[in-house]
C-alpha cells in the first residue's frame, strides 16, 4: 500500500517538525552517554521505538511487501552508520558543535548529486560549500588550532547523512509504503545497534529516573515522530529543499545545548554558525533564480514562435 502523496507545503511542515524533533535528541543523548555505550544507547532506543510504532501500525505492518521490507532496510542500514558516527563524534564534542558539523550534509547532496550525474556543480554551489567549510573553521577552532576526533567523527557522519538524503529522496518516490518503510527503518536501525553492543560493548538496560526518561523521550519523540516519518516527508518534496530545512537541526540544538547543558556559544561560534547557515540557504537560493530565468526564455521562445 502506498502512502497517500503529500502536498509540498504539508510535506515540508511535517519535515520542519521532524527535523525540530530529531534535534531534541543531541540533548538526551548528550545525558546518557556518559553511563551507556553508543550501541546500547541506539539499541535500546530503536528496539523500544520499534515496539511503540508496531503496536500502533500492526495492521499496516501486515499489508508489508518485499519491495517496502527492502527499502526500509536499506534506510535502517544507513542511519545505523549515520548514528553510530555522530554518536561516537558527540560523545567527544559540545552538541551544538556536532549538530552543525553533521548538517554540513546539507552542503554535499547538491555535490553528491553533480557526481552521480556527470555535471560540474554551478560556481554559487562551489561558493555555498566554501562558505560552510569557512564556519567549519570558526566553529571547530573556537578553542585554538584543534581538530580532534569528535570533530572527525561529525564529518563522517556528513558525509554519510547526505548520502543518506540521497537515498531517501530516490526511495520515497518509488511507489513504496513510507510509513511502512519507516517502521521498517526504525526496526533495522535498533536490530544492527543490538548486534554491535553484545560484540563491542557490554550492554545493559538503563538504570535512574533520568536514564529512563531520557530514553523514553528518545523512543517516542525523536524516534518514533523523528525517524519514521521523515521518508513520508520527503516523499511530498526534493532532496535538495529536504537539505535547507535540515538547518533547523544545529538551531535547535544549539539553543537546548545552551539552556539545558551549560554549553558556551561565543562570539567565533556565532560567525562559524553564520557561515554554515549562509553556505546552507545558498545552495537552494540560486536554483530558484535559475529555474524562474529557465521559465521567462521559454515563454519568450513560444511566443517568438506564434
Amino acid at each position: 500500500m502506498k502512502t497517500k502523496n503529500l502536498s509540498r507545503s504539508r510535506a515540508e511542515l511535517l519535515l520542519a517538525g521532524v527535523i525540530i524533533a530529531r534535534a531534541t535528541s543531541y540533548m538526551f543523548s548528550k545525558l546518557i552517554l556518559k553511563g551507556m555505550g553508543v550501541f546500547n544507547l541506539l539499541g535500546v532506543r530503536f528496539i523500544l521505538g520499534f515496539v511503540l510504532l508496531a503496536a500502533l501500525f500492526l495492521p499496516r505492518l501486515k499489508r508489508l511487501n518485499r519491495k517496502t521490507l527492502l527499502a526500509g532496510a536499506i534506510m535502517g542500514g544507513m542511519f545505523f552508520l549515520v548514528m553510530t558516527a555522530e554518536l561516537n563524534g558527540l560523545k567527544r564534542t559540545a552538541s551544538g558543535t556536532a549538530s552543525f558539523l553533521v548538517n554540513t550534509a546539507i552542503v554535499l547532496v547538491p555535490l553528491l548529486e553533480a557526481v552521480r550525474t556527470r555535471h560540474f556543480p554551478k560556481t554559487k554551489t562551489l561558493l555555498s560549500v566554501l562558505l560552510c567549510f569557512a564556519g567549519v573553521a570558526f566553529l571547530t577552532l573556537a578553542g585554538g588550532v584543534r581538530f580532534g576526533a569528535g570533530e572527525r567523527w561529525c564529518l563522517v557522519a556528513a558525509l554519510l547523512y547526505a548520502c543518506t538524503i540521497l537515498i531517501t529522496d530516490r526511495l520515497s518516490h518509488s511507489g513504496i509504503d513510507t510509513l511502512a518503510a519507516g517502521i521498517v527503518q526504525v526496526c533495522t536501525i535498533g536490530v544492527l545497534s543490538l548486534v554491535a553492543s553484545f560484540l563491542f560493548e557490554t550492554p545493559r538496560l538503563p538504570c535512574g529516573s533520568m536514564e529512563w526518561i531520557g530514553i523514553v523521550m528518545l523512543a517516542v519523540v525523536c524516534t518514533g515522530f523523528g525517524f519514521t516519518l521523515q521518508p513520508v516527508a520527503q516523499s511530498g518534496t526534493t532532496a535538495e529543499r529536504a537539505g535547507m530545512f535540515c538547518a533547523l537541526n544545529p538551531m535547535v540544538a544549539t539553543t537546548l545545548g545552551m539552556i539545558f547543558l551549560g554549553e558556551s556559544f561565543t562570539v567565533q561560534s556565532v560567525v562559524g554558525s553564520l557561515f554554515i547557515l549562509s553556505g546552507i540557504l545558498l545552495v537552494e537560493l540560486p536554483e530558484r533564480k535559475f529555474r524562474k530565468k529557465h521559465l521567462l526564455r521559454k515563454q519568450v521562445k513560444v511566443r517568438c514562435a506564434e
